[in-house]
């Protein structure tokens, strides 16, 4: 009855009542319960950041990979963060146990405070280093001395390493963890009966530093973009140190040989573009000797792998250039360039067949570009091309790709290693650890199956990455679970019959990366200079002289360095073809002015002007008249005759001209080169042009014969009139004489006879 009463809206029975009152106060009190539940949290909040109170810092670690009898040193500090004083503290050593595979590696390594039941206990006390006080903002060293057989490494592995601060604090009196920093200790005394290969690539690859520009003189001094490159070749310099640390380490060297050929020119003289547009002389050519010396000595009996010359980007090229005719045609004389720049420089042979993508990414048009520039390896890494499958251990780094193409996988995890700041002691000994690590991790998955690993870390180390990189190959030396293995070894090995080697799609492109790449107006740019390059070097008689220094430059702009510089790039391809079309503009038609053409047929100059070092030769020089029934050349409207001037010079061309009307003439003066290609900008003068006819040349050789006749006429009465005039005054003179007396003065001779002598 009283679910129908229901069912029909009736008023509710008691017991319908009651539960309506305990759900509504169940409801009621569902915060309160929440509350309850979770009420916990603040205190794990409390205990996380009580433990995250000191800052724990690892400086060293010695030895890195221990063996039997040694003793562990750790060395750092502890800084109190907090606002309270530490007492009774004292800093322990916590030995976890061994590391069951990679992943464990990382998940402890990003680990944040202390964690009860994860991370493991103190060893014994009696190797703890004791801090009475410790005061808030102040920083403590310390140094913890543990010999080896004290610390229970029962099996070969990787063991997590935790140096922590416990201690009391004003609000609490009982002793807490308050700061702990966790690393690791490869385990493995003895050396292994397979060992790893391993194969780390050693990049000596810098940024663009030489302009196009070169000096007239005979060797064509170069001019670079300002003195960037000395600081990184001089002592402590990063490439410097790339250089004395890698001669005596088992490396891979990787060498971008526009640096070798830039470098190179620094020892022959150079200058520098300074930013109000002159050029002044460098003053670092002997740290450029000294660094190339150390470089030779260093590959000596070595197997140096060259990239193509500059590094081309090639995602860029595969993603934004491929489509822009002529871009990938670069690529082939860039890797002909490198194998040439290397032998001649450092006077040992190279391999040009590998080619490396910006960290290691990879897609199957990337894979095409790669493979267009003469490369058979691409240089990828593993989290581009990853493995789909469950082998439960790590592959060997050479997968067949298709169409006789290795892919090279390298480790990302151990690529990366040292991509972080390294200035610090702590963060350096953090990284060589976990690489370390990381090695010794890859080797045991797989014991009896001896796989060959590829390391492939940044393109351009600091100098304290290349530091910590080196000391971490160092520890490796002793081989007890690596062996060291050149590049071309690592092609060769045999692959993995399961290993993943499916190139990644277009779509699994990294974004960040392909925000970074060239744009097509980047390609579309570089094409341009290269047509007036094309279309300059035809008319030059010795065209070397600007086909190398700018096929370098085209070369540069298509480089890898340019990641990450937009604006940096944008201004090196602006700078290079503004030079470019300043030398094309050296060799022009003189302006001319307006000419006036009297008669009915003349003969009218143009100059040419060649302003360039060298001859010209292959040109035309065309005049056409913009109105051929007034004025001519030769039969029609137009005529051209070739043209060669020697450098520093200027020549000048007569054209036969012929008017059959009076008036003025647009006439355009036009270089061409041989194959019929305007050269230059145009020059347009007038001609006034005055049409003679038979009629008006006699009337006006008439004028000329009455002027002539009565010339004549003027002549011969003027001779009459002076000669009558002269006869009058002979007269005249005679009469004179004959009316005046003798009283010339007179001579007696010796006789005295009184006659007159004629002197």
């Amino acid at each position: 009855m009283a679910e129908a009463a229901d069912i029909q809206g009736a008023a509710p029975a008691p017991a319908r009542r009651r539960w309506l009152r305990r759900a509504v106060v169940l409801l009621a009190g569902t915060p309160v319960l929440a509350a309850l539940i979770y009420s916990p949290a603040p205190k794990a909040d409390a205990a996380e950041s009580a433990a995250s109170a000191v800052d724990v810092q690892l400086d060293g670690l010695a030895p890195s990979a221990p063996v039997k009898g040694d003793t562990l040193t750790i060395s750092g500090t502890v800084v109190n963060n907090s606002r309270e004083k530490i007492t009774a503290a004292h800093v322990g050593l916590r030995v976890g146990p061994v590391l069951g595979d990679r992943s464990s590696i990382d998940e402890t390594a990003d680990r944040g405070a202390f964690r009860a039941g994860t991370d493991p206990a103190e060893i014994s006390a009696e190797f703890a280093v004791k801090i009475d006080t410790l005061l808030p903002k102040v920083a403590q060293p310390f140094t913890l001395k543990v010999p080896v057989n004290k610390l229970e490494l029962d099996k070969d592995g990787v063991y997590q390493l935790g140096v922590s601060l416990s201690g009391e604090t004003e609000s609490r009196a009982s002793e807490q963890i308050l700061g702990i920093k966790r690393t690791f200790l490869p385990w493995q005394p003895e050396a292994a009966a397979k060992r790893s290969q391993l194969t780390y690539v050693w990049p000596l690859i810098s940024t663009t530093h030489l302009t196009a520009e070169t000096g007239s003189d005979e060797l064509q001094t170069p001019v670079f973009l300002d003195e960037s490159l000395a600081d990184e070749l001089r002592p402590g310099g990063r490439l410097e140190q790339m250089v004395s640390l890698g001669k005596d380490l088992p490396i891979a060297w990787l060498i971008d040989p526009d640096l070798l050929y830039t470098v190179d020119a620094m020892t022959k003289g150079y200058r520098i573009r300074t930013p109000d547009g002159r050029t002044v002389q460098g003053k670092n050519k002997a740290i450029a000797e000294q660094w190339l010396s150390s470089l030779e000595s260093a590959v000596q009996g070595k197997k140096v792998v060259a990239l193509p010359f500059a590094d081309p980007d090639i995602a860029s090229l595969a993603h934004h250039g491929k489509d822009v005719s002529g871009t990938l045609g670069q690529l082939r004389p860039a890797t002909d360039k490198a194998k040439q720049a290397v032998e001649t420089v450092l006077h040992v042979p190279a391999t040009t067949d590998f080619s490396w993508p910006v960290d290691g990414a990879i897609d199957p048009s990337i894979v095409n570009v790669a493979t267009s520039a003469g490369a058979h390896n691409v240089l990828t890494r593993s989290d581009s091309l990853q493995e789909t499958g469950s082998l439960g251990y790590t592959p060997s780094a050479a997968r067949p790709i298709g169409a006789g193409t290795t892919a090279i996988v390298a480790d990302a995890e151990l690529s990366t290693a040292f991509q972080g700041s390294m200035l610090g002691a702590g963060d350096s000994t953090l990284a060589v650890q976990e690489f370390l690590a990381h090695t010794l991790a890859l080797n045991l998955q797989a014991p009896d199956n001896q796989r060959s690993f590829v390391v492939a870390p940044q393109r351009t180390p600091s100098s304290s990455q290349a530091q910590t990189m080196a000391t971490a190959i160092r520890e490796l030396q002793s081989g007890r679970w690596t062996q060291p293995a050149d590049l071309e070894a690592a092609a060769a090995a045999t692959p993995d019959p399961r290993a993943a080697t499916q190139v990644p799609g277009a779509g699994q492109y990294p974004e960040a990366l392909s925000k970074q790449e060239l744009p097509v107006s980047a390609f579309e740019q570089i094409r341009t200079t290269q047509s007036t390059l094309d279309h300059f070097k035809v008319i030059l008689t010795a065209p070397d002289r600007v086909e190398i220094p700018f096929g370098n430059a085209t070369n540069r702009e298509m480089s890898t360095s340019w990641r990450g510089r937009p604006d940096e790039a944008r201004d090196y391809r602006d700078q290079v073809q503004q030079y470019l079309i300043g030398l094309t503009e050296k060799v022009k038609v003189i302006s001319k002015s307006d000419a006036t053409l009297s008669g009915h047929s003349a003969t009218i100059p143009v100059s040419i002007q060649n302003s360039l070092v060298q001859d010209t030769h292959n040109l035309v020089l065309r005049l056409k008249s913009a109105n051929p029934t007034r004025l001519m050349f030769g039969d029609s409207g137009e005529a051209q005759q070739e043209v060669a001037v020697q450098g520093g010079h200027s020549q000048t061309v007569k054209f036969p001209a012929n008017a059959t009307a009076s008036g003025p003439v647009e006439v355009t003066a036009q270089l061409y080169t041989t194959d019929g290609v305007p050269y230059g900008k145009e020059r347009k003068f007038t001609v006034e042009a005055t049409e003679v006819t038979p009629t008006v040349m006699l009337v006006i050789a008439g004028g000329v014969l009455l002027l002539v006749l009565a010339g004549i006429k003027m002549y011969a009465s003027r001779k009459r009139v002076a000669a009558r005039a002269a006869a009058e005054a002979e007269e005249e003179n005679t009469q004179q004489s004959d009316e005046s007396p003798d009283t010339g003065p007179q001579s007696t001779d010796a006789s005295g006879t009184g006659e007159t002598v004629d002197r």
